[in-house]
């Protein structure tokens, strides 16, 4: 599993989806695949790096794997942010106008709609959430 340290700031969105992306060249990841990937991976750095470390500078670690039968897609991000699974928060509710439903939530239902698999977990300190995707290749 490939493994990066970042330091949690917006400004390093753009390497930690470098870093997926190089990831993802070294197998056929079709194009969808490759946008799901980037818009889930996308929602989750930048909410670690507004809410995980509201007082202080922090990292995040990214860890990504490609491998396994069926072909699949592993990203693990890793913080020592506070404590939150966003998992618990209620889905948004999209039956509603913009103007009608609550600020967040939306951003993970794309993550829990779009990936195979999301879990959560908090151990020795760390927030790690884990997103899984299936490759169909041809």
């Amino acid at each position: 599993m490939a493994e990066r340290i970042f330091p949690a700031t917006l400004e390093q969105l753009e390497p930690v989806q470098a870093f997926v992306a190089e990831q993802l060249e070294l197998h056929e990841c079709p194009a969808k695949v490759k946008f799901q990937l980037d818009v889930a991976v996308e929602e989750i750095f930048v909410n670690i790096a507004h809410y995980a470390y509201p007082e202080e500078n922090g990292e995040a670690t990214v860890r990504c794997c490609v491998g396994g039968e069926p072909l699949q897609v592993t990203i693990q991000f890793l913080d020592n942010g506070k404590p939150f699974n966003p998992l618990k928060k209620p889905d948004a509710d999209i039956t509603l106008s913009a103007e009608e439903r609550d600020i967040g939530g939306l951003g993970i239902l794309m993550v829990k709609k779009s990936m195979d698999a999301v879990d959560y977990t908090y151990e020795d300190g760390k927030n790690i959430l884990t997103i899984k995707k299936n490759i169909q290749i041809g």
